[in-house]
């Protein structure tokens, strides 16, 4: 629902506020003395609003989620003064706070028009809430569509946030994506334990344009392996260090099998050893030890003593950085070369793109630029990421299949209340071709705000 109808829903609600005989003063809700914190629901809830919360350090934000009528099930808040004064309104567990008890809030609109609301200051039905600014989206289930609660965020109403309902509406969408996954007995993906991966060059020598940076590195690297050194390969994650190795590995022995080791739990140490480092001792077969900056130091040894009793020089390694290498693999190594971080390797930026594209995937020259300009600070793998979503969606990638932190050219250090206001501003501006005026009223915020944070966050406007 726009932003134009937000008045006349908020009219309607404080019609039915008044028939139901809600307070116009004080907040006197009823006290249900106990909520279901074991449902479904409610875990996946407080599972969403507390990494939300982790991610809000310092905000004076109060989290908290409800069922489908207004009791408020959890409590999530840090700020010692914005604390008290909710639990002096009862905006707390246990208390029932939906439209018939509060009058009109965020929470309760939210649950009566089952769409996303934001209710400011004066806005709210009784004058001891006028101090605040609520923001609540619904809950619904992700099998029938029955409603199940809300997830509701509060703040001081001087410090109204425009974007506070959109992130209320994305920890909603969260809540019931996770439950839907939960309730067909999905987890999260565990933590690598020391997999093996049998390895394919992702970055082949033959890719046109890639820099002299890169090309430097990769021969070096080749050169090393060709005469039997061992080698290992040090810089940023995601710089392409494995990459860079399989390509060399790929050159200078073209008929061996590349196999990938990631560093296992402590507890699995001795079965990781023993299902993989038989290999080191085949003529066919090299290995990449990545990340080895990680292995516990009891490992680090035992693994370097396997490596010189093996015949030849069959383990390769990674790690962030030359000192971060422990030191009984370190005096193995025959060569040590560092691959530079993307951001000082621009030239290579739009050749992995394409390589990273679907055939058939181009650019268009603003989303060129776009790339070529971020400072990819998750380096090439975020690369690879951006444009494998982008390419999913279209075959001509423009700006605004990109995400919104490309588009802007400063990077001040944000809150993640300035950084969702910052990608929702630049969706606007770009996926639906609005100006700054049309932005401004579609996020409820002003025109001089909307262009003065365009300017703050070096926003590139379309066209």
């Amino acid at each position: 629902m726009g932003q134009a109808l937000a008045p006349a829903r908020i009219s309607a609600s404080w019609a039915r506020s008044e028939t139901y005989g809600a307070p116009t003063e004080a907040i006197s809700p009823a006290f249900t003395g106990q909520v279901d914190d074991s449902s479904l629901f409610a875990r996946c809830g407080s599972e969403v609003l507390g990494g939300l919360h982790e991610s809000l350090p310092g905000e004076p934000i109060s989290l908290m989620f409800t069922d489908a009528e207004g009791v408020v099930v959890s409590r999530l808040c840090d700020e010692r003064s914005l604390t008290s004064s909710l639990d002096r309104t009862y905006l707390a567990p246990g208390f029932a706070f939906g439209e018939r008890e509060a009058g009109t809030t965020g929470l309760g609109l939210a649950l009566a028009d089952r769409v996303p609301s934001l209710v400011r200051g004066d806005e709210h039905y009784c004058t001891g809430l006028w101090g605040y600014t609520c923001a609540a989206a619904p809950v619904v289930d992700p099998v029938d569509g029955s409603l199940l609660g809300s997830i509701n965020l509060t703040t001081w109403s001087e410090r109204s946030q425009g974007l506070l309902l959109a992130l209320a509406r994305t920890a909603a969408g969260q809540t019931s994506a996770l439950m839907l996954a939960r309730g067909r007995g999905s987890v999260g993906r565990p933590a690598p334990r020391g997999e093996v991966f049998r390895v394919t060059p992702q970055a082949p020598a033959g890719i046109a344009g890639l820099s002299g940076t890169w090309r430097r590195a990769l021969d070096e690297v080749t050169d090393a392996l060709a005469g039997d050194a061992r080698v290992g390969v040090v810089g940023e994650p995601g710089a392409g260090k494995t990459a860079l190795l399989a390509t060399a590995l790929a050159g200078a022995r073209p008929r061996h099998r590349v196999l990938r080791t990631l560093p296992p739990a402590a507890e699995d140490a001795v079965s990781w050893l023993s299902l993989w480092s038989p290999e080191l001792g085949k003529p066919d077969t090299a290995v990449i030890a990545g990340r080895v900056h990680e292995l516990p130091g009891p490992v680090a040894t035992r693994l370097a003593s396997l490596v010189r009793s093996a015949a030849g020089p069959a383990l390769s390694v990674t790690a962030g950085s030359v000192h971060a290498i422990p030191e009984p693999l370190a005096r193995l190594l025959d060569v040590v070369v560092e691959v530079p971080p993307l951001r000082h390797r621009a030239a290579d930026v739009l050749p992995l793109a394409r390589h990273f594209a679907r055939d058939g995937v181009r650019f268009t020259d603003a989303a060129a630029r776009a790339l070529r300009s971020f400072h990819w600070p998750g380096n090439a793998e975020q690369l690879r990421r951006t444009v494998r979503d982008a390419a999913a969606r279209s075959t001509l990638i423009d700006v605004r299949h990109l995400p919104p932190e490309l588009l802007a050219t400063r990077s001040p250090t944000l809150t993640r209340i300035e950084a969702l206001e910052r990608d929702e501003l630049v969706r606007c501006l770009n996926e639906h071709g609005m100006s700054v005026t049309h932005a401004a009223e579609t996020l409820g915020i002003s025109r001089a705000t909307a262009y003065r944070r365009v300017a703050r966050y070096g926003i590139a406007l379309p066209g």
